[in-house]
């Protein structure tokens, strides 16, 4: 049978589980998506950046037919010295594309971009891989590098590269995988041979270095309720008892396992009723006063800095929703902010926010530490605005309490007390507080993705995804009303 045609990232997932492989050849169609579209952005952007780290370079263009870029690229390798990024070769039908390729006169000096904040152990591979077929090629690989970010660069005036990315030399690790990438390369093509489906148990594989797009395929056969659905539980501890034969939620009943991750248990093994503690609730409730806001922060990471004071991957609020009441007499009103595409959102956010909130109110956030720390953020920012911030902040309490601590839990939360499973659990089958009912924005990871490509949209596409934030960021706080409500009646 013929050798597999593997790339670097194939490469990288046979060394996570060859069956990925298998089955991204023979079921594509049973694979699910796990890494966000923001996320591909923001590796396709530090990628074109870091091309940019030792000055001109020749760029080899992806093209279908990857003998055109390899040909290409012999030529210009011809042209020493030079810089080329996606330099392409095969060795034995093993493909790379390098990201950037230092052509010298004496040899070859490779760098693989990540963008990450930190070296991890699959990246180590992927260059290895690289150099395996360089060398196999005939030529001398004088060094190989990860360039990743450097998380502790703070942008003031124009980006500095140098200082925005890390250069970790790993030669000598390169080539200390040499033979164990070339016996790597014959059991991946062993295994491709096989024509029925393989078996492989799932394992520690499944989780590192990425969580597996077929982990649902090849978890199918577990019944709904399994170990592996254990809200909070460490992932090495479910595999530790699922080796046990300790598979489903009836097996756990007798285990001696938190006093958290059995309750959840028994409340959706045995439906038990409902654990409501009202004197606990009643305590929590006291601490809270009139007037009373309730305040919920979206923000948006950049891996490249487009603003000064922000480091990569800094949360940076562009948006809030606040429903409010001043008394027990007055009616619930509402104010909101929601950044223009494209600017630096958090004077304008910053100034509005202490305009909106009174120092004297009771501010509730529904898992408090995100909004302290965007709050103690801005308050570090604008020394103008510090008291007035640093006064909402230390005014925050938390509404996740009662969940967090148990005072409120049924089977329905499934051992999360994310307000995306308390809602529905305390509010079943109301259409008003279902979030898969908003037309654009359903979650954080979307308020983020959408908002960090705002100003690429036209004008009527901004329009749409303005009201969608809008809408998402509105049912997050009025949703937390109502879970204020709801324990106010205990």
């Amino acid at each position: 049978m013929e050798k597999v045609h593997l790339s670097k990232s194939k490469y990288c997932k046979a060394k996570q589980c060859n069956k990925i492989l298998w089955l991204n050849k023979y079921k594509p169609e049973c694979a699910e998506k796990t890494a966000s579209e923001s996320v591909l952005e923001n590796g396709t952007a530090v990628g074109e950046l870091a091309k940019e780290l030792f000055g001109e370079y020749i760029n080899i263009e992806y093209q279908s037919d990857l003998s055109k870029m390899i040909e290409q690229t012999k030529r210009y390798i011809e042209k020493k010295p030079n810089i080329i990024t996606e330099a392409s070769f095969d060795y034995n039908r093993n493909f790379c594309s390098i990201d950037i390729l230092k052509n010298n006169v004496d040899g070859i000096e490779i760098y693989e971009v990540k963008s990450s904040t930190s070296i991890n152990n699959i990246y180590l591979e992927d260059i290895s891989y690289q150099v395996y077929i360089l060398l196999n090629l005939g030529y001398k690989v004088k060094k190989a590098n990860i360039v990743y970010i450097n998380n502790q660069y703070v942008r003031n005036g124009e980006l500095e590269l140098d200082k925005l990315f890390n250069i970790e030399d790993v030669t000598e690790i390169a080539f200390s995988k040499q033979d164990e990438i070339k016996e790597k390369i014959k059991e991946i093509n062993k295994y491709m041979e096989q024509e029925s489906e393989p078996i492989q148990d799932i394992g520690k594989h499944c989780f590192n270095p990425y969580n597996c797009e077929y982990w649902n395929y090849c978890t199918r056969k577990l019944p709904e309720n399994n170990v592996f659905k254990i809200r909070r539980m460490r992932k090495e501890q479910k595999l530790n008892l699922y080796n046990k034969g300790i598979y489903t939620f009836k097996d756990l009943l007798n285990q001696d396992i938190n006093w958290k991750f059995k309750q959840q248990v028994e409340f959706e093994e045995l439906n038990k009723t409902p654990v409501i503690d009202k004197e606990k609730i009643r305590t929590f409730m006291k601490n809270l006063y009139y007037p009373l806001y309730f305040l919920d922060f979206e923000t948006f990471q950049q891996p490249i800095p487009k603003y000064d004071g922000i480091r990569p991957y800094m949360q940076i609020p562009f948006q809030y929703s606040l429903h409010y009441i001043e008394n027990e007499k007055e009616e619930l009103k509402h104010k909101e902010f929601l950044a223009e595409a494209g600017i630096d959102p958090r004077r304008k956010l910053a100034e509005q926010l202490v305009n909106d909130i009174p120092e004297n109110a009771c501010v509730l956030a529904y898992n408090m530490q995100f909004e302290k720390m965007v709050i103690k953020n801005l308050a570090e920012l604008y020394e103008d605005l510090r008291e007035d911030l640093l006064i909402i902040h230390n005014n925050i309490k938390d509404l996740m309490i009662p969940f967090v601590n148990r005072m409120y839990y049924c089977k329905e939360m499934q051992g999360s007390y994310s307000i995306k499973y308390v809602l529905p659990a305390l509010f079943p089958d109301d259409p008003e507080l279902d979030y898969h009912n908003l037309p654009l924005v359903h979650n954080g990871g979307e308020a983020m993705s959408v908002f960090a490509t705002l100003d690429q949209k036209t004008k009527d596409e901004q329009e749409k995804i303005r009201q969608g934030l809008l809408d998402y960021c509105k049912l997050d706080t009025y949703a937390m009303v109502k879970i204020w409500e709801k324990l106010k009646n205990f």
